[in-house]
């Protein structure tokens, strides 16, 4: 198997197809995180995921872990927690400081820095781009829960989220994904499957059929989707 090496002065990738089967997805090292680099990385199933210390890694894995409309997954006792809850949920109202604070979280918890100063400061030119969104949860005007991700058409790359309150990053995902699909999103891409996203309805489906979805979109998502709103009072 070939680990492919990009250079900074072409945004081309390799077919996800000659991903690694060990670790899994790994395909390419190298280039930039430049916003061309980025969207053409997420238009082909592909992204970024390294540590400070390393060089730029790029991923597309197999099984690809989703949500879809029918497969969410929203359990009575939260159903009531959502329905009685005083958090505010947002959107796009606060970008910069949920993927600070999922870096910061992620850090405390001794997961990994992988969301460092770099990657923070080129997602942050594609949420500017109108390429990379955020959902914000809020209690008594602070900052307690979100997440973050790219829009490809009508999917959403989710990348990570946080919460410092109970159940605060679940309410970010559930009120999105419910707005989400309403407005014609096909699918949520959670990339790899975890003990929390698979108890909200997360389900692996192969790389290839992924990418599929990906290429051969049907639905249009509803124009001002990625306004900035208030998804929840």
């Amino acid at each position: 198997m070939v680990l492919f090496e990009l250079t900074t002065d072409s945004v081309w990738f390799p077919s996800p197809e000659f991903a690694l089967r060990e670790p899994d997805g790994l395909l390419a090292f190298g280039g930039d995180l430049s916003p061309e680099r980025l969207i053409e990385a997420y238009n082909h199933g592909i992204f970024p995921w390294y540590s400070s210390e390393d060089p730029i890694l790029w991923w597309s894995p197999n099984p690809r872990t989703i949500f879809t409309a029918e497969s969410l997954h929203v359990s009575r006792s939260m159903k009531r927690f959502l329905k009685h809850t005083d958090f505010q949920v947002t959107l796009n109202n606060a970008f910069n400081e949920v993927i600070k604070a999922c870096a910061d979280v992620h850090e405390q918890a001794n997961r990994g820095v992988w969301i460092h100063p770099e990657m923070q400061a080129a997602y942050n030119v594609l949420h500017q781009l109108g390429h990379a969104h955020s959902v914000e949860v809020w209690h008594d005007s602070q900052l307690v829960g979100g997440l973050y991700g790219i829009g490809v058409g009508n999917i959403f790359c989710a990348e990570s989220m946080f919460h410092t309150q109970t159940n605060a990053s679940k309410a970010a995902l559930l009120i999105f994904a419910q707005e989400f699909f309403d407005a014609g999103g096909e699918l949520i891409d959670a990339q790899i499957r975890n003990e929390h996203t698979a108890s909200l309805g997360a389900h692996d489906i192969s790389r290839q059929q992924y990418l599929h979805k990906l290429h051969t979109q049907k639905n249009t998502l509803r124009t001002n989707f990625w306004t900035p709103t208030c998804l929840k009072a």
